[in-house]
């Protein structure tokens, strides 16, 4: 079987981001993971339970906080986790349940993991499954959108916070270099 050439767009767009995630994980330690760019960021605490969870307000604050990389990294391992399971599974744990794994290898791995899964889902589908609306109908932020709108998405919230993750690395660099 070939595949559709959207489906070799969306999976070569991710490659392509993936790669500059990639390029960035040699510089991503434990502490750059929990730097905070500002002294009101948003980043991952452990709770009383040992559990990592991440910063989060609804409504989010106008403007937004400045996030450290651990909270960037949860944030990818949320939405993809979410998405993986509303379009591809039974359904994702709600947005509490999803922990940061505590550092900075068990989050790379972690996000291996899920964009593995995801690019393997990707692959699968035909036309007429990129069209459809049925698998996002669960989706907190997808109803009614194609599965297609959705890969798309997660392909640009994927580059916006690996860019993101690239900027807080110099952040952390320039902090460092004047201690």
């Amino acid at each position: 079987m070939t595949t559709p050439p959207r489906v070799e767009l969306l999976t070569s767009q991710l490659d392509m981001v993936w790669s500059l995630f990639e390029y960035h994980l040699p510089a991503i330690d434990d502490d750059a993971c929990r730097f905070e760019p500002t002294p009101d960021s948003w980043t991952v605490r452990q709770d009383a339970a040992g559990r990592w969870v991440a910063d989060w307000q609804v409504p989010e604050p106008e403007p937004a906080p400045a996030t450290s990389i651990g909270w960037l990294t949860w944030h990818i391992g949320y939405w993809w986790t979410t998405a993986l399971g509303h379009c591809f599974r039974d359904g994702a744990p709600d947005r509490e349940d999803i922990t940061w794994p505590g550092d900075a290898a068990s989050a790379a791995d972690w996000l291996r993991g899920l964009k593995d899964d995801w690019r393997t889902a990707l692959q699968a589908l035909t036309d007429a499954d990129l069209d459809s609306t049925e698998r996002t109908g669960t989706l907190p932020w997808g109803e009614g959108m194609r599965l297609v709108d959705i890969a798309g998405w997660v392909n640009f919230e994927l580059a916006k916070n690996v860019s993101e993750i690239g900027y807080v690395l110099r952040l952390h660099a320039a902090a460092a270099a004047t201690r």
